[in-house]
């Protein structure tokens, strides 16, 4: 069970981040006095971005299996379309918001509609991933509701908007309340408070599930249950409050942090590790290794991108250099002058 729980925790966390981000760059904007339109107008572009960014790399990775791929794995829902997908979601909601309540109250109307949206999400996926199929809908977009793609039956290996876009709206309430004046002030008990709300969540959410009577008459707990959803969500609270102490009194301040170093080139990483994961580099058999097998490639994965991250980091911005330096290189002679060529002169000392 624990493995498999394991196995499901990366999606949920990156869209749970994609939301506490989303919340840092809409306080950003509201600070600069910027109108309800104008905020909605940069985040939604930003997240049609990131749906662009999913769109080419179905197609990369279309053409990296020309031959074998079927011409359907170019609208295949990826977590990095539901990525941008849930912040253009995100964006609207915020303007809707923003647009109705005052700005001294703002902040707790964009954390209570943050919440009721995850809530709303959650309650939703079982039916529209059973009784409620809008099969009405032609199945490319029918997949953005419930992953059924073109084999008529949702396909749990998808990532559509119910139910995963509902962790983006949990971080996006997340990112709310650390950014309040209140939790600034109150930094760390804020944090550890978030952990204990994620144990609670986790408790009841196992409560729940042990109960005799459910709520839907077709229960699927790994898949589309509301409780397991906030039993992730839980975790991730969990998850939040042990970064914070990693950064704030762990390693992090020993002057290098894998944590932080993989969050500066998130995108790259995520990115790249996917064809050495899934793809055809794989660095391992699939389906045919054991534990430790699969310990030492998750090791090598994770160092590989580490290195990655911080080469990206490295060189950020200095392109030019780069390119100066290999252009100075080239040919074998090194930055040396060619033979007979004219010296400047040196200048002249200051008086």
């Amino acid at each position: 069970m624990y493995s498999q729980l394991g196995g499901t925790f990366p999606a949920p966390l990156f869209l749970f981040l994609a939301g506490i981000s989303f919340a840092l760059m809409t306080d950003k904007l509201r600070e600069k006095n910027l109108a309800p339109a104008q905020i909605a107008r940069v985040t939604i572009r930003r997240g049609g971005e990131i749906f662009a960014f999913g769109l080419l790399f179905r197609l990369q990775e279309y053409l990296i299996a020309w031959g074998w791929a079927p011409l359907s794995d170019l609208l295949r829902v990826d977590v990095l379309n539901t990525i941008g997908l849930s912040m253009m979601l995100m964006g609207v909601l915020c303007w809707l918001v923003l647009s109705i309540q005052g700005r001294s109250q703002a902040r707790l109307a964009l954390v209570l509609a943050a919440v009721g949206t995850a809530l709303l999400i959650s309650l939703l996926t079982p039916p529209l991933w059973t009784n409620w199929q809008p099969r009405w809908l032609p199945w490319p977009l029918e997949s953005y509701i419930n992953a059924v793609h073109n084999l008529g039956t949702p396909q749990p290996w998808l990532f559509p908007v119910f139910p995963w876009t509902a962790f983006s709206f949990a971080g996006l309430a997340a990112g709310f309340i650390l950014q309040s004046q209140w939790a600034r002030k109150r930094e760390a008990p804020v944090f550890f408070l978030a952990g204990a709300a994620g144990v609670v969540l986790i408790a009841a959410a196992r409560w729940l599930d042990a109960q005799p009577h459910y709520l839907y008459a077709a229960y699927d707990y790994w898949h589309t249950s509301p409780n397991f959803f906030w039993l992730r969500v839980g975790m991730l609270l969990v998850i939040l409050t042990a970064s914070y102490a990693w950064c704030r009194w762990g390693a992090a301040q020993w002057g290098f942090s894998p944590l932080i170093q993989l969050g500066q080139a998130s995108l790259l990483v995520y990115w790249v590790h996917l064809e050495f994961v899934y793809g055809r580099a794989s660095i391992l058999p699939k389906h045919s290794v054991d534990v430790r097998t699969a310990s030492v490639g998750l090791l090598t994965i994770f160092l590989a991108m580490l290195m990655l991250a911080f080469v990206r980091t490295k060189w950020k911005g200095r392109g030019a250099e780069v390119l100066h330096r290999l252009r100075g290189s080239g040919g074998g002679h090194g930055s040396s002058p060619h033979p007979g060529a004219i010296r400047p002169e040196p200048p002249a000392p200051i008086r």
